[in-house]
Formats: C-alpha cells, sequence, structure tokens
C-alpha cells in the first residue's frame, strides 16, 4: 500500500505546488505563465507528455496492466528510488526559483537563480524531470512510455537551449560566469 500511494502523492503534491503557485503568483500580480521559448504547440505537448508519463506509473503502481512483460522487482525499486530522487529535485529547484519561476521565458524582468541546488546544476527542475521519466521507463518498461519519455527529452532540452539564449541576453556576463561555474544539467 505504501508503494502506490508514494508513487501517487509525489506527483500529485508536485502539481499542486505548481498550480496552486500559479494562484498566488497572480494574487501578486506575477504572471507565471511565460512565453515558450519554442513553438507553442510542441512546448505544451512535451509538458502534458510528462503528466501523461506519471499517470502510466501512477496506474502501474495501483495494478493497472501498464507493463507488455513482468517487471522484475529489482526494476521497479530503481524506478522507485529515481521517482522519490526525482521529484525531491523537481521541490527544490521549484521552490529554489521563488518567485522567478515562469512555464517558458519571463514576460517579465525576474532575478538569475544561483543559490541552493543551482549551485550544482543551472537546471534542477528539468534533471528532476528527467529523474521522473527514468523512473517510469523503470517502474513501468512499457515502449510507449518510453517513447514518449524520449519525446520529452529531446524537447526538453531544446527548451533549455532557448532559455540559455534568453538569459544571456537578460543577464549577460552574470550568466555567462554562472554557466562557465556550473553544467547545464550535473
Amino acid at each position: 500500500m505504501f508503494e502506490p500511494l508514494a508513487m501517487t502523492l509525489l506527483p500529485a503534491l508536485f502539481l499542486a505546488v505548481l498550480f496552486g503557485g500559479g494562484e498566488a503568483f497572480r494574487r501578486q500580480q506575477i504572471d507565471q505563465d511565460g512565453e515558450p521559448p519554442i513553438d507553442p504547440g510542441v512546448f505544451y505537448t512535451s509538458k502534458y507528455a510528462i503528466v501523461v508519463v506519471w499517470s502510466a506509473v501512477v496506474a502501474s503502481s495501483w495494478g493497472a496492466p501498464v507493463s507488455f512483460v513482468d517487471v522484475s522487482h529489482v526494476s521497479k525499486w530503481v524506478g522507485l528510488f529515481l521517482w522519490a530522487a526525482g521529484f525531491l529535485v523537481l521541490f527544490a529547484g521549484r521552490f529554489g526559483l521563488g518567485k522567478s519561476f515562469r512555464l517558458g521565458s519571463p514576460k517579465e524582468p525576474t532575478n538569475l537563480s544561483v543559490n541552493g541546488l543551482f549551485r550544482l546544476s543551472r537546471n534542477p527542475m528539468y534533471l528532476g524531470v528527467y529523474t521522473t521519466l527514468a523512473a517510469s521507463v523503470f517502474y513501468t518498461l512499457n515502449p510507449i512510455v518510453v517513447a514518449v519519455a524520449a519525446f520529452v527529452v529531446v524537447v526538453h532540452h531544446r527548451i533549455v537551449l532557448a532559455e540559455e539564449r534568453y538569459l544571456t541576453n537578460a543577464f549577460g556576463s552574470s550568466y555567462t560566469d554562472y554557466c562557465r561555474r556550473v553544467r547545464r544539467y550535473l
């Protein structure tokens, strides 16, 4: 019973923080919805695809027949560990961004976040997403989950590259110096 609860609560809590934070931002006149840094259709499709992959894991944890093969206990435990680690990184990254968090590029000036996890990774939230996607693959061993996860990773890497251009323009040498000190992902 612990496993399905953990697999369900982590994404549910993260989405609650994400959307609840958006409401709190709106009350402060901050637009959490930025400009998609790549084609909006691809951008939003990849964001929703994350939730689809997460839903497959949640359904599988409750016994739904998501896997086409028997998933070993080792593979499930690796998936469970990566799931927890990925959401831990996602939460830390989200809270580390504070009021600078946006879905896309900000429409107004924000701060450059370089503390907390941002001292180790320029993109801890993307790293957290990638980790949860890897967890999904290990947990389900479903080829559709693998394909959707690969799509998300490719698109999100393009988003990261576009955001880097934005951040270079917005923060200049502060950002380029930061890039020399801290790697893109790890």
